[in-house]
């Protein structure tokens, strides 16, 4: 489904459009969000933060083509929010089922993403270690390398999502890539991968 036929559906609620709306972005949120809080429990909030906003909203977007980038500015500000807020702080959780459309059937089950059984033991690691040098960056540098490198979001998406100058954007890129190869060298200067 494309994005335009998207967001008819979920205009009009139909519940196979709420469906595909959680296929096409559930992953990618909680991914996100995993990098960027550190832990799965909160990145689980994070999502569900952001398929509840974001779905709510939809009806009102104008150009369907900005939806991709208009959910993960949802998903970056649920994260910020989610720092702001902490822990323990009580709040009112709301299930994917609520969020269903009228006469709807439940949304698909959201997908864990944690690595399958059968990976190498050297996949691992070298994944675990990139995971590790990202997770320590701070997290203004971590944000925009995670949008820009693994989300493929461009430097102007970027800027506009966290409402920083585009030179922002480049300089904090750059220097992520240049405090991450750093880590990443002095994490496998063993030879180990």
């Amino acid at each position: 489904m494309d994005e335009r036929t998207l967001l008819e559906g979920i205009r009009a609620d139909d519940p196979a459009a709420f469906n595909e709306f959680v296929r096409t972005f559930g992953d990618r949120i909680y991914g996100f969000g995993v990098r960027m809080c550190g832990e799965r429990e909160d990145a689980k909030d994070v999502l569900q933060d952001t398929l509840l906003q974001a779905y709510r909203a939809l009806k009102d977007l104008e150009h369907p083509e900005a939806m991709r980038s208009w959910v993960f500015t949802v998903a970056a500000n649920a994260c910020r929010m989610r720092r702001r807020r902490g822990k323990y702080e009580p709040e009112r959780e709301v299930s994917l089922e609520e969020l269903t459309p009228r006469g709807g059937v439940a949304p698909t089950e959201i997908p864990d993403v944690r690595s399958l059984p059968d990976e190498a033991v050297l996949r691992d690691e070298v994944r675990d270690r990139v995971r590790a040098a990202i997770d320590a960056l701070p997290e203004h540098y971590r944000m925009i390398l995670v949008l820009r490198d693994i989300e493929h979001f461009t430097a102007p998406e970027v800027s506009k999502m966290l409402d920083l100058p585009i030179s922002t954007i480049k300089m904090r890129l750059h220097r992520a890539r240049l405090m991450l190869r750093d880590r990443l060298e002095g994490a496998f200067a063993g030879g180990a991968a």
